[in-house]
């Protein structure tokens, strides 16, 4: 019974995810240094993103397993020149008109 237990913790640290199931988020911010912006872009998108994939939308929508390299690979589908909300807010404006129901994950600067 162990075995199988901390089998299935080694698949959800691999995959990206905490030990509970929600997203590392220590890695997702790490993975996201690959495109360019400030740290404080890398701060606000971690959160939406850990926000989104808690949600069940993208396996419920798509399919598709909710990962750090999720995240990383369509980030990285976004047109070159991008920096990282711009390319966060490309994806999240995909899904939106894909399937509705994703703006609320989409980031936005505060007005004062």
């Amino acid at each position: 019974m162990y075995e199988k237990i901390e089998s299935s913790y080694r698949q959800r640290i691999e995959a990206g995810l905490g030990p509970t199931g929600g997203v590392d988020s220590d890695r997702l911010r790490r993975a996201l240094t690959a495109f360019e912006g400030p740290e404080t872009a890398r701060r606000v998108v971690t959160r939406q993103a850990a926000d989104l994939l808690a949600s069940g939308r993208l396996e419920t929508d798509l399919g598709i397993e909710p990962t750090v390299e999720t995240v990383v690979r369509n980030l990285a589908d976004a047109p070159d020149g991008h920096e990282l909300v711009e390319r966060w807010n490309w994806w999240i404006g995909a899904l939106e008109l894909a399937y509705g129901g994703y703006l609320r994950f989409r980031v936005r600067a505060e007005t004062s």
